[in-house]
């Protein structure tokens, strides 16, 4: 598929989508990047690490999370977006769920449309995704099910659905399990042992488990200690056939992924 003025080979390789939270109170490095230096900076290590595209984002969805207006929100990301796109020349994705947002961050240079909802929350997001050709990644984001698993790939689908009626065309979609957004612990735990489910779907899986509470939880270690638990899920995720992974720790994920991508391909 193509993100940007680049090409990605989603059925024979997976790559890592670098994480740059431009918000106060991110679960795991809230105000890290909140200044446009430190943001740039930031940005270009994670893509000397092997960043292949860079998702910008400036409201936090952690549990407990303080909500921010539209206006807000794109107050802190649209200088960043460009510039970012004035220094590096690499796709941008705008991890952003309000359509106003989204439009303003497609005009600013972001190439990809990153929402938690799946169109599911703004009627008008899959018109501006289309009006522009841009890419999207669409998150599974419900918290009531009868069956899992089968709930699960039918709500899927209906973002599928619902961007297919917006316009957008397939070879502009990804879609997202939602790890870690409306689902108990063993219900993660299931997701990632079911990801080829997803990939059965007929499009791109994006795999966004890095330093979440699963991995907390199956650890017993707080946020800034699960590098290594965030690794075996990606291991899982190229395993399953995940085309992205979205990580904050670019180097270490890209090592892990092209150790299990050599040992995977050595027939």
């Amino acid at each position: 598929m193509k993100i940007g003025n680049r090409f990605f080979d989603t059925q024979n390789h997976t790559y890592i989508m670098g994480i740059l939270n431009i918000t106060p109170d991110s679960f795991s490095d809230g105000g890290k990047w909140n200044h446009l230096d430190e943001a740039l900076r930031h940005t270009e290590a994670m893509i000397a690490d092997g960043a292949d595209i860079i998702d910008i984002g400036g409201e936090s969805t952690r549990p407990g999370h303080t909500p921010v207006s539209a206006e807000e929100e794109a107050q802190r990301v649209l200088p960043v977006i460009e510039a970012v796109r004035k220094r590096f020349d690499i796709p941008i994705s705008v991890d952003t769920f309000k359509s106003s947002v989204a439009e303003s961050a497609i005009q600013a240079g972001a190439d990809l449309v990153n929402d938690i909802w799946g169109l599911k929350y703004d009627s008008e997001m899959g018109a501006v995704i289309a009006k522009y050709d841009a890419a999207c990644c669409l998150m599974h984001n419900k918290s009531e099910y009868n069956n899992f698993l089968i709930d699960m790939l039918s709500e899927t689908q209906e973002c599928v659905n619902l961007a297919r009626k917006a316009g957008i065309k397939d070879e502009k979609i990804i879609l997202d399990p939602g790890v870690g957004f409306g689902k108990t612990f063993e219900m993660n735990l299931e997701t990632m042992n079911h990801l080829e489910l997803f990939k059965n779907l007929g499009f791109p899986v994006l795999l966004g488990t890095s330093r979440k509470s699963m991995i907390g939880l199956a650890l017993d270690l707080p946020v800034d200690q699960r590098v290594e638990g965030t690794l075996a899920t990606s291991v899982i995720g190229v395993i399953k056939g995940c085309s992205f992974v979205r990580v904050h720790d670019v180097k270490e994920n890209r090592r892990v992924i092209q150790m299990t991508e050599a040992i995977l391909g050595c027939n």
